[in-house]
C-alpha cells in the first residue's frame, strides 16, 4: 500500500513542473544547419504541444509522437558542437527518425524539464494505447482483432521474449484499473491514483518503456484541480487554470530576504526596492493570493497548499524553526489541507482551509492572546482553534497587529486579542483569549471584517424594504469600532467606540469591501468608488483637502476600483482596466513609482501598465500584486527587454548567455564567465545587468542570519538532510547517462523483462523501480523537491535514477565534476595573477611619478617662498622711499616761509 503522503508529494511536484513548462523558459536549441540558438519554449495550455519560436516563426512538437527523451548529449545532432560541460543539462526528444535537442541554464532547470515532458509523454502514449485498446473492443468479433490483442509485441508494456500470458495479465489489469477510475468516486480516485503514481516508472530512463505504470496522473491532477476550483470563493474563477506571476515592491525587498536577498532590513543603507520587481523563486508555484505582513509574507497556491518566507519572529513562518527563509517553503503541518485564505498580522500568521477551520500560529508573548488558544503560549507550527468555533465554518480572517476577527459562512463576527481602546467591540477594554462573538451584531449578517492597529471595521448586510413594490434587498453598510483618535471611524468626531457602530455618511451606499491601516479606514462599493477615512499624515487619503474626519471619494479618472489593499500608511487599488493605483507614504519605494516621494493623490504605476493585474495586496511597508502570466514570442521581440528601445539597423539584438532573453549591445555590455549558457567557461560572455549582479555574488551567499534555535526537529538532522540532498542532486544525472548507456548497448534478447507478479518489482529493460531498495518517493522530512532549497525534484519524484546504479560510478562523476571546476578555477586563479602583477607595475609607476611631482612642488614652493621675500623687501623700500619723497616735498614747501 503506498503512502498517500508520498504519492500527493510526487503528484505536487508533477504539477509544479508542468505549471514551470507552461510558464516557459529560453533554452539552447542545436539543429542540423548552423549554430546552437536560443529559442523561448513553452508548453501549450491543453499540455499536448511543445512550442518555440525561432526565426520569428512559431513551431510545434506534439508530445503524442514523442516515443523517448535521452538526458545527456548523445545524438548525432549534439555531436556538430560538443559541449562536454553541459551534459547534465542536456537532453533530446526522440520523435519519428529526428530529435529536438536542447540545452537548459542549470541541472536545476534541466531536471523540471524532464520530469514535466516525461510525465507528458507518459501520459500521452497511455492515452494512445488505451484507446487503441478501446477501439479493438468494438471488433471483438473479428478474429484478426483477437490475434492481434494476444500479441505481446502490440502492448507498450511488452517485450519480445514475455510471455503472452504475462503481457495480457498486465492489460486486463490495467483496463481494469482505468474502469476504476471512471466509476470510483472522487474520494477512492484520489486514493487509487496515487497508488498508481507511486508505484510509476519515473526512475526509468526512457519514456515510451515507463508509460505502463502512470496512467493515473492525468485523471488525479483534473480530479485535485477540480476540487479546488469547485470550492474557490475568489473572484477569479475565469482565470483558475491561467498561470500567475508576482511583483513586489517596498520594504526589504531589494536586497533583503522578503526580496531574495540575505540581509534584515536595516542592515544595509540600499535594501527597498522602488520599482515592481518580478519575484523569483527556487520553487515552481502557480500563486493564487498572497497576504503580506511584517517583513514576511504567506502565499497560497491554486492547489490548495501555503508557502511562507521572511524574517523570523516568534513563529509567524510556521515552520518550527527560529530560522529566516530567504525563498518560499512549504508549511508541512498544512500538507494536504487545502488553504483557502491566509492573513498575517505583525507578530502571527491564520489561514482557513476549504472546510472552514481556522489555523493560528506565532508569537503570543506579548499578552494579547491574538492566536485564540486560550492562552499566551507561542505557537511555532499552525495549530487549529476550536472552543467556541466546534462546528462552524470560518469564511474569512482579517489580522491586525494585535488583535484578529473572522466572519463564519452564517455571517457571524468573532473577535480575540488585544481589547485595548475596544478594537474588539465587546463593549469593553478587555482581551480575549478565545474567539467571542461580537454581542450586538448578533443576527445580522457580516460578510467582510478588517483590522487596524486599534481599531476595527466591518462590512455588515443591511435588509432594504420596499413599501410600494413590496420587495427586499440587502446593501452593505460600513461598520466601524475601536480607536478614533485621527478620525479613522468616521463619525465626524475623535472618540472612541467601544461596540460597533454604523458610519452615517456612508449609509446611502453600498459598501463590498473594507481595509485598515494604521489610523485609516477604506471603503470600497458596488459602484467601484473608494472611500477613505482617517490619518492625513503621508497623504494616505488621496484627497488633500480632506480632513479625515468624515469618509471622502477619492477621485481616479475613468476607473472603475475592483479592489482594495492597505498598509501602514499606503494605499493600493486595482482598477477594472487590470491598473494599479498606490498613495500615500513612499519612503520605503512601497508606491513603486521609482521614487521615495509620498503621494497625496492616486498615481498610476507606470511600471505594472502592461501587465494584466489581478489582484493586489499591501504588507506593512511593501506592495505585491499577482499577474496573469504573459508569454511573450519571439515576433514580439522588437525591444530591449532591459531599455525597451526598438531595434534597428544600428542597435544589434543580443542574448544574455545566463538568462537567454534579447538586449541591445549597451544593456549587455557586462561580461561573465559564470554564464549558464556559455559556450566556453574560460572566456567571459554577454550577460544583463540583472544576471551580471547574481553571478557576482558568491555561490554560497546564504548566510544564517539567526542562530538557529529548534524547536521541532534538531540540527543535526537538518545538516544530514542537506548533506544527502546534494549528494542525490549531484549524482541523479550522472546515473541517468550511466544506465542510459548500459541500456543502448544491451541487445533485445538480453532484456530482463519479467511480470509485476513475480518478484514484487518491475523491471524493464535494465531498469527497476522498488518500493523498497531504492524509492523515488523519498520522506517528505527529509527531501521535498520544490520546497527544501537542499534537495531538488531529481531527488524525489521522475529523475530517472536507477536503483541499481554503483556509488562508484556516482562518486566517480562527482569526482570528475570537481576536477573540471578546479581547472576552471585555476585558470581564474592565473588571470588575477596576473592583472595583480599588471596593476602592481601601474601602482609602482603611479608612486614614482608622485614622488617627482612631489619634488616639482617643493621646488616651486621654495621659488615662491624666495620670491615672496624679495617682494616683502621690495615693498619696505617703497615705503620708504615714499616717506623721503614726502618729506622733500615738505621741505620745499614750507621751507621759503621760515626764511621770511
Amino acid at each position: 500500500m503506498a503512502d498517500p503522503q508520498k504519492t500527493a508529494l510526487g503528484e505536487r511536484d508533477i504539477e509544479q513542473a508542468i505549471a514551470f513548462l507552461k510558464k516557459g523558459s529560453y533554452l539552447l536549441k542545436y539543429g542540423r544547419r548552423g549554430k546552437p540558438k536560443f529559442c523561448p519554449f513553452r508548453l501549450s495550455n491543453d499540455e499536448s504541444i511543445l512550442l518555440w519560436y525561432s526565426d520569428k516563426e512559431e513551431k510545434q512538437l506534439k508530445l503524442s509522437t514523442v516515443s523517448r527523451i535521452i538526458p545527456g548529449q548523445r545524438t548525432a545532432t549534439f555531436q556538430r558542437y560538443p559541449r562536454p560541460e553541459k551534459e547534465y543539462q542536456s537532453f533530446s526528444l526522440i520523435y519519428s527518425d529526428r530529435s529536438l535537442d536542447l540545452i537548459c541554464k542549470d541541472k536545476e532547470e534541466a531536471e523540471i524539464w524532464f520530469v514535466g515532458l516525461k510525465a507528458l509523454v507518459t501520459r500521452a502514449n497511455n492515452r494512445k494505447w488505451f484507446e487503441s485498446r478501446t477501439d479493438d473492443s468494438h471488433c471483438s468479433d473479428s478474429p484478426k482483432s483477437s490475434t492481434r490483442r494476444s500479441t505481446p509485441s502490440n502492448t507498450p508494456f511488452s517485450d519480445p521474449g514475455d510471455a503472452g500470458g504475462a503481457a495480457f495479465d498486465v492489460k486486463n489489469r490495467w483496463v481494469k484499473a482505468f474502469s476504476e477510475i471512471i466509476s470510483s468516486n472522487a474520494a477512492s480516485k484520489s486514493t487509487s491514483q496515487a497508488e498508481s503514481i507511486a508505484n510509476s516508472s519515473l526512475s526509468s530512463g526512457c519514456v515510451d518503456n515507463s508509460s505502463n505504470r502512470n496512467s493515473a496522473s492525468e485523471a488525479f491532477r483534473v480530479s485535485l484541480s477540480s476540487a479546488v476550483s469547485s470550492s474557490s470563493q475568489g473572484s477569479y474563477h475565469e482565470d483558475f487554470d491561467s498561470l500567475s506571476d508576482v511583483f513586489i515592491w517596498g520594504e526589504g525587498i531589494g536586497n533583503g530576504i522578503l526580496g531574495g536577498g540575505v540581509h534584515r532590513v536595516g542592515a544595509l543603507s540600499s535594501m527597498d526596492a522602488f520599482l515592481p520587481k518580478a519575484f523569483e523563486s527556487k520553487l515552481v508555484l502557480d500563486v493564487h493570493s498572497i497576504s503580506c505582513g511584517y517583513r514576511h509574507a504567506v502565499l497560497v497556491t491554486k492547489q490548495g497548499e501555503i508557502f511562507s518566507w521572511g524574517e523570523e519572529s516568534g513563529g509567524r513562518l510556521g515552520h518550527g524553526v527560529e530560522m529566516d527563509v530567504f525563498h518560499p517553503k512549504l508549511v508541512d503541518t498544512l500538507a494536504g489541507m487545502n488553504i483557502e485564505s491566509v492573513a498575517c498580522g505583525e507578530y502571527h500568521t491564520c489561514a482557513v482551509t476549504y472546510s472552514g477551520d481556522l489555523y493560528t500560529w506565532g508569537d503570543g508573548a506579548h499578552n494579547s492572546g491574538m492566536l485564540g488558544h486560550g492562552n499566551e503560549a507561542t505557537h511555532w507550527i499552525p495549530k487549529k482553534i476550536s472552543g467556541n468555533l466546534e462546528g462552524l465554518r470560518v469564511s474569512y480572517v482579517s489580522c491586525g497587529p494585535w488583535h484578529t476577527a473572522i466572519v463564519t459562512s452564517a455571517g457571524q463576527l468573532f473577535t480575540f486579542g488585544d481589547g485595548t481602546f475596544g478594537a474588539l467591540g465587546h463593549g469593553n477594554h478587555c482581551s480575549a483569549t478565545i474567539p467571542q462573538e461580537v454581542e450586538i451584531l448578533r443576527g445580522f449578517r457580516t460578510t467582510k471584517v478588517a483590522c487596524g492597529v486599534w481599531h476595527t471595521a466591518a462590512v455588515v448586510e443591511a435588509i432594504n424594504e420596499s413599501v410600494e413594490s413590496s420587495t427586499r434587498s440587502s446593501s452593505g453598510r460600513l461598520f466601524t469600532w475601536g480607536d478614533g483618535d485621527k478620525g479613522q471611524l468616521g463619525h465626524a468626531d475623535r472618540e472612541p467606540r467601544l461596540v460597533p457602530e454604523c458610519v452615517i455618511a456612508l449609509s446611502t451606499e453600498n459598501i463590498s469591501q473594507v481595509a485598515c491601516g494604521h489610523s485609516l479606514t477604506i471603503a470600497l462599493t458596488t459602484s467601484g468608488h473608494v472611500y477613505t477615512i482617517g490619518s492625513t499624515a503621508y497623504g494616505q487619503l488621496g484627497c488633500p483637502a480632506s480632513d479625515g474626519k468624515v469618509p471622502t471619494c477619492v477621485k481616479i479618472a475613468d476607473s472603475f476600483v475592483e479592489d482594495i489593499a492597505c498598509g501602514s500608511y499606503h494605499v493600493a487599488v486595482l482598477t477594472s482596466k487590470a491598473e494599479v493605483y498606490t498613495w500615500g507614504k513612499g519612503l520605503n519605494g512601497q508606491l513603486g513609482h521609482g521614487d521615495n516621494d509620498h503621494r497625496n493623490k492616486p498615481t498610476l504605476v507606470e511600471f505594472l501598465k502592461d501587465k494584466q493585474v489581478k489582484s493586489v495586496f499591501c504588507g506593512s511597508n511593501f506592495t505585491a500584486a499577482v499577474c496573469l502570466h504573459k508569454w511573450i514570442p519571439s515576433v514580439d521581440h522588437s525591444t530591449c527587454f532591459g531599455c525597451r528601445n526598438p531595434f534597428n539597423f544600428r542597435r544589434k539584438r543580443h542574448n544574455c548567455y545566463n538568462c537567454g532573453l534579447v538586449f541591445c549591445k549597451s544593456c549587455t555590455s557586462k561580461k561573465s564567465r559564470k554564464a549558464s549558457l556559455a559556450p566556453n567557461t574560460s572566456k567571459p560572455y554577454r550577460v544583463c545587468e540583472d544576471c551580471y549582479l547574481k553571478l557576482k555574488k558568491p555561490a554560497e551567499s546564504v548566510p544564517l542570519v539567526q542562530t538557529p534555535s529548534l524547536r521541532s526537529v534538531s540540527l543535526q538532522e537538518n545538516r544530514t538532510t542537506k548533506i544527502q540532498g546534494t549528494l542525490l542532486r549531484l549524482s541523479s544525472f550522472g546515473s541517468i547517462l550511466q544506465t542510459e548507456s548500459s541500456q543502448l548497448k544491451l541487445p533485445d534478447s538480453q532484456d530482463s523483462h519479467r511480470s509485476p507478479a513475480s518478484n514484487g518489482k518491475l523491471e524493464m529493460k535494465g531498469f527497476a523501480s522498488s518500493k523498497s531498495s531504492n524509492s523515488v518517493f523519498v520522506d517528505s522530512k527529509k527531501n521535498l523537491p520544490f520546497s527544501e532549497p537542499a534537495a531538488r525534484l531529481s531527488c524525489q519524484t521522475t529523475s530517472p535514477v536507477s536503483s541499481k546504479s554503483s556509488p562508484r560510478e556516482s562518486y566517480e562523476d562527482i569526482n570528475d565534476d570537481l576536477k573540471h571546476r578546479n581547472d576552471i578555477l585555476s585558470q581564474e586563479v592565473i588571470i588575477l595573477r596576473t592583472q595583480v602583477e599588471d596593476l602592481t607595475r601601474k601602482s609602482k609607476s603611479l608612486e614614482a611619478e608622485l614622488e617627482r611631482t612631489s619634488k616639482q612642488l617643493k621646488e616651486v614652493t621654495a621659488v615662491a617662498a624666495d620670491e615672496a621675500g624679495k617682494c616683502k623687501s621690495a615693498k619696505e623700500v617703497i615705503k620708504s622711499l615714499t616717506a623721503q619723497v614726502g618729506y622733500s616735498i615738505r621741505w620745499v614747501v614750507y621751507s621759503p616761509l621760515l626764511h621770511c
